[in-house]
C-alpha cells in the first residue's frame, strides 16, 4: 500500500513540474490572461454585491416609508378566521340589512355613513337575494379594540343562478358600551388609514384577495353574461340614485314654495282656484302603483301620453287616473296641458278640484287608449347588436329574460326610448333591449 501511495505522489510531482516549466516558459503570454480573468471575476462580484446592496436599500427605504405613513411599524399578525363572536354578529347583521334594504339598521351599525352610500345600499338590495356564505377574517387595527376585517362573501343576485364571489374590507371599532360598529368616516385619522393600507399589503391578505379574484375571474371567463349582468346592475343603480337625488332636490324646492299654494291649485284674489286637470308625459316614464321608486310597475307612459290628474303630491309624484283606477308618475316627467278654475270652497284640502276624483271612470278609457298606443308593434327599421345583450319582456333589469341577442344579430326596431331602452318586435310581440348594446 505504501509503495502504491509513493508512486502516485511521484507521478503528480512529475506532472506539476512539467506544468510549471511550461508556465515559466510562456509567462509573457499567460500572465496577462490570468490577470484579465481575475479582473473580470472581481468586476462581476462587485456588480452582484452592489445590486444586492441596492435592492436591500430599496427594501429598507420602502419599509421605512410605509412605517412613516402608518405612524410606525405594523405587526405581522396572521389572519384570524371567524373566532370573534361579536365581530361575526356585527358582520352578519350588516349583510342581512343590506339584503333587506334596512337603512335604519345600517345607520346604527355604520358610523358617519354618507347618505349617498345609504341610497346605494338601498338600491342594491333590489338586486340581491342573499349572501349564502360570509367568511370573516381579521387582523388587529391601528388602535385598541379595533380590527381590519376582511369578508369573503358570495352574493346571490336575483337575476343570476350562481352565487358570485367577492371580498370587502371593513374597519371595525368598539364603542364605549362594548358594542362594535363599522367605521366609514371619510375624515378618519390619516395614521389609521395608512395603517389599514399597510395591513392590506401583507402577504396573507394579498393571497386571500388573489384567491377570491381568481374565483371571480374564472366565473366571468365561463359565463360572459355575468359581467354583463353586473355592469347592468351598476348602471341601473347609479341611474336610480341620480333620479332619487333629483327628486330630493325637487322636494326641497316644493317645500320652499308650499306657503304660496299647492302645485295643483293656487288661489288668486278673486277667490277662485286654478286646478290642473290633465297632464302629458314629456318622456318615457314608469307608471307605478304608489309614489315610490320600489313600487310595482303598472306600465310605461310614452312621450305625449295624456292622463287625467287627480293630485300633485309634494314628494315629487303625481296621482293620475289609469286603467279604471289610480296610479303614480314622477311629476318631473309631466307637464300641464289642461286647467280649470273653480271656487276656492269647492276644492278639497289638497287644493284639488273635488269633482276631479269623480272623473276617473270617464277618463279611464282615454288613459287606457293612451297607454295601449305605446304597445304598438309597428316596425320602424332595424338595429344591429354590437355587444351580446339580453332581450327582456319589459324596460327594466327586473323584467323577465326572454332570450339573448348576439353580436351582429338584426332586431326589428319599434322605438328607441329616452330611458335607455330600445323597444323591438320579438316573436310576434314586443320586447326590450338596452340601447347601449345596439346601433
Amino acid at each position: 500500500m505504501s509503495t502504491s501511495s509513493n508512486d502516485k505522489k511521484g507521478f503528480l510531482a512529475s506532472k506539476f513540474e512539467i506544468l510549471w516549466n511550461w508556465f515559466v516558459k510562456h509567462a509573457k503570454i499567460v500572465m496577462p490572461v490570468v490577470l484579465a480573468v481575475c479582473v473580470i471575476i472581481t468586476v462581476v462580484i462587485s456588480v452582484i454585491a452592489n445590486k444586492r446592496e441596492t435592492n436591500r436599500q430599496e427594501d429598507v427605504t420602502a419599509n421605512s416609508t410605509l412605517d412613516e405613513m402608518s405612524g410606525g411599524a405594523v405587526p405581522e399578525v396572521p389572519l384570524q378566521e371567524n373566532d370573534n363572536p361579536k365581530i361575526a354578529e356585527l358582520i352578519n347583521e350588516y349583510y342581512t340589512a343590506q339584503v333587506n334594504g334596512d337603512v335604519d339598521t345600517i345607520r346604527k351599525l355604520v358610523e358617519d355613513i354618507d347618505d349617498k352610500i345609504v341610497m346605494r345600499i338601498e338600491e342594491t338590495s333590489a338586486y340581491i337575494e342573499s349572501y349564502p356564505t360570509l367568511d370573516i377574517y381579521y387582523k388587529p387595527g391601528p388602535k385598541e379594540n379595533s380590527y381590519v376585517v376582511y369578508v369573503c362573501s358570495t352574493v346571490k343576485f336575483t337575476d343570476y343562478d350562481e352565487p358570485v364571489p367577492g371580498m370587502t374590507v371593513h374597519y371595525v371599532c368598539q364603542r364605549d358600551d362594548g358594542s362594535y360598529y363599522i367605521n366609514r368616516s371619510d375624515e378618519g385619522d390619516e395614521d389609521e388609514l395608512n395603517y389599514i393600507m399597510k395591513v392590506n399589503l401583507q402577504d396573507d391578505v394579498i393571497d386571500l384577495n388573489n384567491k377570491v379574484t381568481a374565483s371571480y375571474n374564472n366565473m366571468v371567463a365561463e359565463d360572459e353574461n355575468l359581467q354583463m349582468l353586473i355592469d347592468d346592475v351598476k348602471e341601473e343603480i347609479e341611474k336610480n340614485i341620480g333620479e332619487a337625488l333629483a327628486q330630493a332636490e325637487a322636494e326641497t324646492e316644493s317645500g320652499e314654495n308650499s306657503e304660496e299654494g299647492t302645485e295643483t291649485g293656487e288661489t288668486d284674489n278673486s277667490g277662485t282656484v286654478t286646478v290642473v286637470t290633465k297632464v302629458k308625459a314629456t318622456d318615457v316614464v314608469n307608471i307605478r302603483s304608489s309614489d315610490s321608486e320600489t313600487a310595482d310597475k303598472l306600465g310605461k307612459a310614452a312621450l305625449g301620453d295624456e292622463f287625467d290628474l287627480i293630485e300633485k303630491i309634494e314628494n315629487g309624484w303625481s296621482k293620475v287616473a289609469y286603467n279604471g283606477g289610480e296610479a303614480y308618475i314622477k311629476s318631473e316627467y309631466l307637464e300641464d296641458v289642461e286647467t280649470t278654475e273653480v271656487a276656492a270652497n269647492e276644492t278639497d284640502g289638497n287644493g284639488t278640484d273635488s269633482q276631479t276624483s269623480n272623473s276617473n271612470d270617464s277618463s279611464a278609457n282615454n288613459s287606457s287608449n293612451s297607454n295601449n298606443s305605446t304597445n304598438s308593434t309597428t316596425v320602424t327599421g332595424t338595429v344591429t347588436v354590437k355587444e351580446n345583450v339580453r332581450i327582456r319582456s319589459g324596460a327594466s333589469e327586473n323584467s323577465e329574460k326572454l332570450a339573448t341577442a348576439y353580436v351582429g344579430d338584426k332586431l326589428d326596431l319599434i322605438m328607441k326610448q329616452a330611458d335607455g331602452w330600445t323597444k323591438i318586435k320579438y316573436n310576434g310581440g314586443v320586447a326590450y333591449v338596452k340601447s347601449d348594446y345596439v346601433e
